[in-house]
């Protein structure tokens, strides 16, 4: 089958949905399928995962992809992907999350290609962002089917939206060295693995570990990403005295020893849509923590059995502390949890 992808950015872009598209057209092309995969990127940019060989690059280097577009921008890539499609005429063409598949969706009224939408949030993320939802529901229109990452996430969406979505979770794939080694649990590393940005909320873990520090001296925190709120994420670190206990480690192309170096790993997040490292923490016998109300996170864990899930009160922040300092000071809790954990990751 001919088969075409899309997503705005593969070079700089290095979270969870570019991650998986990675894994499912490395399967498809080992699966010998002629796979195509078109990007915003900069013309023979690399991209953060590895590709596959037979994986054939197309690049559409029109703006920044990393950037926000404005509409001449868009416009014009919306032109330009409508003559590729017309050109590649792709049994199914694929674009990953609504930054790509909107444009696309639009792109390709009235050529007859299937397309099938992968989108990777909740509606939360529309909230402040009530124009991109409006086209998110217009696009519809020119979809044949939308796929989401669980039945709860599918459940949030419009009636309009539901009908034409299936539910798709992702895979969760790592380097089989880690997976069948014991991480070193007694390293007092607390890990959080995600795009600094106001949806992740590693500021309430920064505010929780404050709340602990003094009580566990011989415990640190480490933040893997990047995102855009690094320097307010840095400043608050420095306001709270905690330079040398917690540290913005950057990304990284080596996620699985970060797991494998750690001891818990928390994720404060306010919504996932599919908690990828979360399981993968799992996969890696961590014990996780996570809010109960936070969809994504719930569904992955259970209370007590793989994980802690943290009651929202008041302040975030204490609330979080309270159930990190259950784990801190219980080894065996944390061994019997992250061992359930890398069951039900499996």
């Amino acid at each position: 089958m001919k088969l075409l992808f899309a997503i705005k950015n593969m070079c700089n872009a290095k979270g969870g949905a570019e991650k998986v598209l990675s894994i499912v057209i490395n399967g498809l092309v080992k699966s010998g399928h002629d796979v195509a995969l078109v990007t915003f990127d900069s013309k023979n940019s690399e991209s953060f995962y590895q590709l596959s060989e037979g994986v054939r690059r197309i690049y559409i280097d029109i703006g920044d992809s990393g950037a926000k577009a404005n509409l001449p921008i868009t416009l014009r890539r919306m032109s330009a992907l409508r003559s590729l499609l017309r050109d590649e005429k792709p049994d199914v063409f694929i674009p990953f999350m609504h930054s790509m598949f909107v444009p696309a969706a639009f792109a390709s009224v009235g050529l007859n290609i299937p397309i099938l939408a992968s989108e990777h949030i909740v509606p939360q993320h529309y909230k402040k962002r009530k124009f991109e939802y409006l086209l998110l529901i217009l696009s519809s229109f020119f979809v044949s089917k939308i796929t989401v990452l669980s039945e709860a996430v599918k459940k949030t969406y419009p009636a309009l939206l539901r009908n034409k979505m299936i539910v798709m979770p992702n895979p969760v794939q790592l380097n089989d060295k880690y997976i069948h080694e014991h991480s070193n649990k007694d390293n007092n590393l607390i890990l959080n693995v995600g795009r600094l940005t106001e949806q992740k909320d590693q500021e309430t873990l920064i505010k929780a570990f404050s709340f602990l520090s003094d009580d566990f001296p011989d415990w640190t925190v480490r933040i893997v990403g990047e995102g855009e709120d690094h320097e307010k994420l840095d400043q608050l670190i420095r306001d709270l005295n905690l330079n040398s206990k917690v540290a913005l480690a950057g990304t990284t192309k080596n996620i699985e020893a970060e797991y494998s170096a750690a001891t818990i790993f928390a994720l404060p997040s306010k919504y996932e849509s599919f908690g990828l490292a979360t399981a993968e923490a799992m996969l890696c016998g961590l014990p996780v923590v996570g809010f109960m109300n936070c969809p994504g996170t719930n569904e992955i864990i259970r209370h007590m059995k793989n994980g802690l899930l943290v009651e929202t009160k008041e302040c975030r922040a204490k609330a979080f502390s309270e159930v990190l300092r259950t784990l801190m000071q219980d080894k065996e809790l944390r061994t019997r949890l992250g061992k359930q954990g890398r069951e039900d990751s499996k």
